[in-house]
C-alpha cells in the first residue's frame, strides 16, 4: 500500500445553515477541513496510507480535529500537540449570482506557530511514496514557511516525489510575498498543480486572454506559460483546473496539463454545486492517485478531473467518494439515477 503524507493546517468551518448569510444565521454547522487535510482524507478513501503531519492544541477541539481526520482513515501519528488554538473559518454558500464568501480567524494557530524541530521528519518520510503540500502552509507565517521548505528537504533526500497546489490566498499575503517564498520551494517541486490565478500570483506567470472572473479560457495560452513553467523550474508535470464560473450555482469544471511533450484538455463536467469548498483539494488527490498508480498523465487528469466533479455534490471538505464511483463517472454515467 502507497504511503502518502501530506503537510498543512486543519481548522474548524463554522458555516452558516443552507443558503444563510452570515447576518442571518443564528447557529453555524460544524465541520473540519483545511486543504492538506483535505487530499489526505481524498487518499485514504482511494485506500492509501494517508498521513497528515500538523501542529494541534493539547484541548477537545485540537482533539475533535484528530477524531475528525481518524473517522476517514487518515493516520493521525505524525500530529503535534501543542500551541494555542485551532484556525477558524467562516463560511457563507453563495448561490445563483451571489458568490460565496470565506472569513478567516486563524492568527496563532498552533500550525502557524510551529518548529520544524516539533517533526522527526526522517521517520515521516521514512518509505513514503509521495508528499504533497499547498501554498496556503507557508503563507501562514515565517515559521510556516520555514517548516515546509524543511519537509520538503527531507522528503528529497528520502527519494519522495513532491507535489503542490500553489492554492494562492489573498487574505494571508500580498503576491509579492507569495512569489518571493513560493518561487523559492519550487525547486523541490515534481509536480505544479493551480489554477489560472494561482499560476499569475503566485509565479508570475499569466495564461495569455483567460479571464478569471468569467472563466473565459484561452487553452493556447496555457500550454505557453505552462512551457515555460517546465524550464525555468524543471517540473514533470504542470497541471492546472479549469473552472468556468456561469454562477456561483453552475460552473463548467475541467483541467488541462502539460508533461513536456503533450498538452493535454481533459473533459469537461457542468456541476450544479453543493459545496465548492475542497474542490480544487479533490482535483489534486485525483490526480495524485492516478500518477501513483502509474496511469498515463492524461489518465490520472481525468480521473482527478472525475473525482473534482463529484465533490462538488457534497457537503463539507472532504470529498468522500470510492474510486469505482469515480471510475463509473469516467465511464459516462453522469445521470444521477438512484442505485440499487
Amino acid at each position: 500500500m502507497k504511503k502518502v503524507v501530506t503537510l498543512g493546517e486543519i481548522m474548524l468551518r463554522l458555516s452558516t445553515p443552507g443558503y444563510e448569510r452570515f447576518i442571518q444565521a443564528d447557529s453555524f454547522d460544524v465541520v473540519y477541513g483545511g486543504g492538506e487535510a483535505n487530499v489526505a482524507v481524498s487518499l485514504a478513501n482511494f485506500g492509501y496510507d494517508a498521513y497528515f503531519v500538523s501542529k494541534l492544541p493539547k484541548n477537545e477541539i485540537g482533539q475533535a480535529a484528530i477524531n475528525h481526520l481518524r473517522r476517514f482513515g487518515v493516520s493521525t501519528d505524525y500530529i503535534v500537540r501543542g500551541g494555542e488554538r485551532v484556525g477558524i473559518y467562516y463560511l457563507e454558500s453563495g448561490a445563483s449570482m451571489r458568490p460565496s464568501k470565506v472569513v478567516y480567524d486563524r492568527a496563532h494557530s498552533s500550525i502557524s506557530e510551529a518548529e520544524a524541530s516539533d517533526f522527526d521528519f526522517d521517520a515521516i518520510f521514512k518509505d513514503a511514496d509521495w508528499f504533497h503540500f499547498s501554498g496556503i502552509t507557508p503563507a501562514l507565517s515565517e515559521k510556516a514557511a520555514y517548516l515546509i521548505e524543511e519537509a520538503l528537504k527531507a522528503a528529497k533526500k528520502h527519494g519522495v516525489t513532491v507535489s503542490v497546489d500553489l492554492n494562492y490566498r489573498k487574505n494571508l499575503w500580498s503576491s509579492e510575498r507569495a512569489k518571493e517564498v513560493m518561487t523559492h520551494l519550487m525547486q523541490y517541486v515534481d509536480v505544479c498543480i493551480g489554477n489560472e490565478e494561482d499560476a499569475e500570483k503566485v509565479l508570475g506567470f499569466k495564461p495569455g486572454e483567460t479571464d478569471v472572473t468569467s472563466g473565459e479560457l484561452e487553452l493556447a495560452g496555457y500550454r505557453n506559460i505552462f512551457e515555460q513553467m517546465k524550464e525555468r523550474f524543471g517540473f514533470k508535470y504542470v497541471i492546472s483546473s479549469l473552472r468556468e464560473s456561469y454562477s456561483a450555482s453552475d460552473n463548467g469544471w475541467s483541467a488541462c496539463a502539460y508533461d513536456g511533450n503533450e498538452f493535454y484538455h481533459s473533459r469537461k463536467y457542468d456541476i450544479r454545486i453543493v459545496d465548492r469548498v475542497g474542490g480544487g483539494d479533490s482535483f489534486a488527490a485525483g490526480v495524485i492517485y492516478g500518477l501513483l498508480e502509474g496511469k498515463d498523465f492524461k489518465d490520472a487528469l481525468d480521473f482527478g478531473v472525475a473525482a473534482s466533479a463529484l465533490k462538488h455534490t457534497i457537503n463539507g471538505d472532504f470529498n468522500m467518494v470510492t474510486v469505482s464511483e469515480v471510475e463509473n463517472l469516467l465511464k459516462g454515467d453522469a445521470s444521477g439515477r438512484v442505485q440499487r
